[in-house]
């Protein structure tokens, strides 16, 4: 027979579970979150679920939930070397409202999952602030959220986010890509570099073995670091484009995440429609020369990767195109015209 050597009792801290740091996070994060609430929110932080009046709808004619859910991915793997943990929050909310815009959908509210190794507040705190910030930005309320200590199966440093947004969009006013037709116009907003894709090749290619590199200045980066221009968080689209197609009649919009350009354009196309894209008609941020030179990629694997400059695309009439840019430029956003709908088979093509 085994013999048990515990002496005394083994309560949940000892089981690597510190329930008293988790609630000193939850009081860091209070005023964060408070800052998110919009006048839809009901309650406060701390409940069971989170409450959102849908009063709201009744405006519409007929309203449809929009719903979205993801992660940052391996992005998070550079934070925790650099310790720089502000911005991935922002990526969080950023990948799931930027999908649910493209129905045309304004996003409501958001919810947060965290996994950590070991609970900190203070960095749970950043995190958390960030993915406030990125609401804030979407304008969506964050609502409710977990935070999971897991000993024993994720390091201490560890951490992992996913995040889960909800919408709303007249059925009217959605934007389907159905009616894109050859001669429309396909407009392209700027990213803010590598947004949330491709950190696995990034990391191989320009981070393993060169850590120590990660934080000093670069002359060839304009005086900043590689960290710092790696962990840029993504640009959130949603008030700059729901102003524009409130204005502005659109046909399709796209988010441009994994599998770049190639493989998110085509996602809106009618089976006879090719989306044509002209290289060259926007400029294509520096990161992505460093990432191509280090990996020895071509411009097709480039493409077909990483979004290249372009975080969001929208198709419309050509006739409406010179307008909805300009909407766009007002409302702070890198826009211009970066090809042409033509007749096809449901694929993107460059030129």
């Amino acid at each position: 027979m085994g013999s048990d050597h515990r002496e005394g009792p083994v309560d949940y801290r000892a089981a690597g579970v510190d329930t008293a740091e988790g609630a000193r996070a939850v009081e860091r994060i209070r005023s964060h979150v408070r800052a998110t609430y919009r006048p839809e929110v009901i309650g406060d932080i701390g409940g069971f679920g989170g409450l959102f009046s849908a009063a709201r709808l009744k405006e519409m004619d007929d309203p449809v939930l929009v719903s979205g859910t993801d992660g940052v991915g391996t992005k998070l793997k550079l934070a925790q070397l650099l310790d720089a943990h502000d911005t991935v929050g922002i990526d969080l909310v950023a990948m799931c409202a930027n999908d649910i815009l493209v129905s045309g959908a304004e996003p409501l509210f958001f919810l947060d999952y965290v996994a950590v190794g070991k609970l900190d507040s203070v960095r749970m705190e950043r995190i958390i602030a960030g993915i406030a910030e990125g609401c804030q930005q979407a304008g969506c309320a964050l609502v409710g959220g977990e935070m999971a200590e897991h000993p024993g199966t994720m390091d201490p440093d560890d951490y992992d986010l996913s995040g889960f947004c909800v919408g709303a969009v007249d059925r009217p006013k959605m934007v389907t890509g159905e009616t894109i037709a050859p001669g429309d116009v396909i407009l392209g907003i700027g990213s803010s570099g590598l947004h949330s894709n491709g950190f696995s090749l990034v990391r191989k290619v320009l981070v393993e073995g060169r850590e120590d590199e990660l934080a000093l200045p670069r002359v060839d980066l304009g005086g900043t670091t590689l960290g710092e221009l790696l962990l840029t968080p993504t640009r959130i689209y949603v008030k700059s484009v729901l102003a524009t197609i409130a204005e502005v009649p659109v046909k399709g919009m796209a988010h441009i995440t994994g599998g770049g350009i190639t493989e998110n354009l085509d996602r809106i196309l009618p089976e006879a429609c090719d989306a044509r894209v002209h290289r060259g008609a926007w400029k294509v941020p520096q990161v992505f020369g460093l990432v191509a030179h280090a990996a020895g990629l071509d411009d097709e694997a480039m493409y077909r990767t990483f979004n290249m400059g372009v975080g969001f695309a929208i198709v419309l009439d050509a006739r409406n195109a010179p307008t909805a840019a300009l909407r766009l430029r007002e409302y702070g956003e890198a826009a211009s015209e970066i090809g042409e709908i033509v007749e096809g088979s449901g694929a993107v093509t460059y030129v």
